[in-house]
């Protein structure tokens, strides 16, 4: 890549970085199309992880939307540590749920990392995933009986949650609508899987942004660039977390369900009359 970033690119990549970090319809996918629109090539290491720092502005999102959430569940693992009443906590129990469903992504996200960053990076894949996904949704919408808030949750459902959230690997999978779909189909509410979809991001996100920043050439990307995509994405992922909480407090998945599939089907039509190329 002999160009840098412009201020318009990183601007651009904030905003879909924002809005599709947290929404069920997979942001790397979405960030390697605007990408390949961009003409940006999508499998340059510098262009990979200018998209993964820029992560760190929906990362504090996060920590700033459920910051009281978080000093809760911190306390009650910190007291849990020192006091056996205090491990009998619901947060206690829940702190620890979050944190061992977040170590497979971290597991399977370094051992995988050449095959993500390379060969996966291709829009085919893109194509096929969200299509692929958008099944898996459908069926863990319709199938869900959800009963159990996220505090009704197993130590061994959450951590299963996260194994499933390692599907998101393969971009147009999408983090959040594998971990959704999982919790949908381990009966949680659509609220309550959402929200753990929320807490098992940040080690997830925020192991990923810092892995990718060794790749991070300034050179290329310019932190000028740099500091505005973040930022950009810090304030478009803080929106689409409030919206996207009392969306699904009163509606299904089906309005994300049919995105994908257009998006998919679309994006694979471009494909095959070599308008986009695929890498």
């Amino acid at each position: 890549m002999t160009t840098s970033l412009s201020y318009l690119d990183a601007t651009v990549l904030g905003v879909v970085e924002g809005l599709s970090e947290f929404l069920p319809v997979s942001s790397t996918g979405h960030l390697t199309v605007v990408e390949s629109f961009l003409s940006l090539p999508v499998d340059d290491p510098a262009v990979t992880a200018f998209t993964a720092i820029i992560q760190f502005g929906a990362i504090v999102a996060t920590f700033v939307y459920f910051r009281s959430d978080i000093v809760r569940l911190g306390r009650a693992w910190l007291s849990g540590l020192v006091s056996a009443p205090a491990r009998r906590h619901p947060d206690y129990r829940f702190a620890w749920s979050v944190l061992a469903g977040s170590l497979p992504i971290v597991v399977v996200g370094f051992l995988a990392r050449d095959l993500i960053s390379g060969p996966l990076r291709n829009l085919w894949v893109v194509a096929g995933a969200l299509l692929a996904w958008s099944a898996v949704m459908y069926v863990a919408d319709r199938r869900g009986r959800q009963k159990l808030g996220e505090e009704d949750l197993s130590l061994g459902q959450v951590v299963l949650i996260g194994v499933v959230q390692c599907a998101a690997l393969v971009p147009g999978v999408s983090r959040s609508a594998a971990t959704i779909s999982a919790g949908l189909l381990l009966d949680a509410t659509r609220v309550a899987a959402t929200r753990l979809s929320f807490f098992l991001a940040i080690p997830a996100l925020t192991g990923a942004a810092l892995f990718e920043l060794r790749d991070v050439d300034v050179s290329v990307v310019g932190w000028g660039p740099l500091a505005v995509g973040t930022l950009v994405s810090f304030v478009v992922a803080y929106a689409a977390i409030a919206w996207l909480l009392r969306f699904l407090a009163g509606h299904g998945l089906t309005v994300f369900i049919v995105y994908r599939i257009v998006v998919g089907l679309l994006l694979a039509g471009l494909l095959a009359l070599d308008v986009i190329s695929a890498t």
